[in-house]
C-alpha cells in the first residue's frame, strides 16, 4: 500500500490516478499517525514552499515524515515535494525545509540564461540520467513534464538526474531511502508511469 501525503498543497488526484493505472493500492494520508502504516509514501505538491512547510508543521506531518524517513522505507517527493526535502528555499523569503537532503532551493538565474528564456520552466524536457539508477530502469534520458521557477542545489553524490534549461540544474535526487523528482511523473505519460512503477518495485 502506498500513502499519498495530503497537506492541502495540490495535485493529489493526478498522483492517485497514476497509482491506479499501475494497479497499486493507494490512499491519501491526512493523519500523521497513519503514515507509518504504509510501505512507501509520496510527497506531492504544487504551490509556494513557505505555505507548504507551514502546512506540514500545522498538520503534524513534519515530524511524521522525519520518523518515516528513519524506517528505511522508500519515499519520494515530486515537484514542490522534492524541493521540501532540502534544508532551505529562497522562494518569497528564506524558509527552512525538511532537511532530509543537504542543499537548498534557488530561483533560476536569469543572468546565466538567454534573454528569451522564460521562467517558469514549463513543458517537456529531458532528464539526463547520471547512472543506471533503479528508478530509471528501462529508460534512457526520458522526456518528462516540468512546471517550476526554482530548482535545487545539492552535493553531486545526491544527484541522479540533471536537465538543461538555460543551464544544467538538478532534476532528480536520491539519498538512502529518499528520492526526489522535479518534473511531474504523474503527468508525463508512459515515461512518468514507468518511473513510478520502478519506485513501487524498490526493495527495502
Amino acid at each position: 500500500m502506498i500513502g499519498i501525503i495530503d497537506y492541502n498543497m495540490g495535485n493529489l488526484a493526478s498522483v492517485y490516478n497514476a497509482c491506479h493505472l499501475l494497479d497499486t493500492k493507494a490512499s491519501f494520508v491526512k493523519n500523521p499517525e497513519d503514515l507509518k502504516n504504509f510501505e512507501r509514501i509520496i510527497l506531492p505538491g504544487v504551490g509556494a514552499f513557505g505555505d507548504a512547510m507551514k502546512n506540514l508543521h500545522e498538520t503534524g506531518m513534519f515530524q511524521a515524515i522525519h520518523e518515516y524517513a528513519k524506517t528505511g522505507k522508500p519515499m519520494i517527493g515530486i515537484c514542490l515535494g522534492m524541493q521540501l526535502l532540502f534544508e532551505s528555499s529562497e522562494e518569497f523569503g528564506d524558509h527552512k525545509g525538511l532537511g532530509l537532503i543537504d542543499g537548498k532551493v534557488v530561483k533560476f538565474d536569469k543572468s546565466r540564461m538567454h534573454e528569451d528564456t522564460k521562467i517558469p520552466h514549463m513543458g517537456w524536457n529531458v532528464i539526463k540520467t547520471q547512472d543506471d539508477h533503479t528508478l530509471f530502469e528501462g529508460l534512457k534520458d526520458p522526456y518528462l513534464y516540468f512546471v517550476h521557477s526554482y530548482h535545487a542545489i545539492t552535493n553531486d553524490k545526491n544527484v541522479i538526474g540533471k536537465t538543461e534549461y538555460g543551464y544544467d540544474f538538478v532534476s532528480a535526487v536520491h539519498k538512502e531511502n529518499i528520492y526526489g523528482f522535479q518534473p511531474h511523473p504523474e503527468k508525463s505519460h508512459d515515461n512518468g508511469i514507468k518511473i513510478l512503477k520502478n519506485f513501487m518495485n524498490l526493495k527495502h
